[in-house]
């Protein structure tokens, strides 16, 4: 088994909490943050993705003992479970932030980081444009 299949899984459970797949958000956490609409998964999000920068910094403060460092491990679950939860909201898989980071492999983040501001830019002064 392949961590992919692993995150596969968990997006398939995802999918089935859909009110559209008869998801019960009375029975269900992901149905009730899938009917809580956005607000509710994309500030879980928020709340996780500052848990795991505060783990981290325990381990950079406290040493990486165990302890930490799994505290660490389980901030990272998190963040990624609620991410899980966002793209499939938005129709989207784990395979294809798979296919991104695959697309991005062998490209230098310097270069990465500039081509996305262009592209950025080039899209703001699309849309400026009457």
């Amino acid at each position: 088994m392949t961590s992919n299949d692993t995150l596969q899984r968990l997006a398939q459970i995802i999918e089935s909490r859909k009110a559209v797949n008869g998801g019960d958000a009375e029975k269900s956490y992901v149905a009730r943050l899938l009917h809580k609409g956005p607000d509710a998964f994309l500030k879980k999000i928020g709340e996780e993705a500052t848990e795991t920068v505060m783990a981290a910094k325990d381990i950079d403060y406290g040493g990486p003992t165990p302890a930490l460092k799994g505290k660490f491990v389980g901030e990272v679950a998190d963040l990624w479970f609620h991410s899980l939860v966002a793209l499939a909201h938005y129709g989207l898989s784990p395979a294809d932030v798979l296919a991104e980071l695959e697309r991005r492999e062998g490209t230098s983040g310097i270069e990465e980081k500039a081509l996305r501001k262009a592209q950025n830019r080039a899209i703001q002064e699309a849309a400026e444009k009457p």
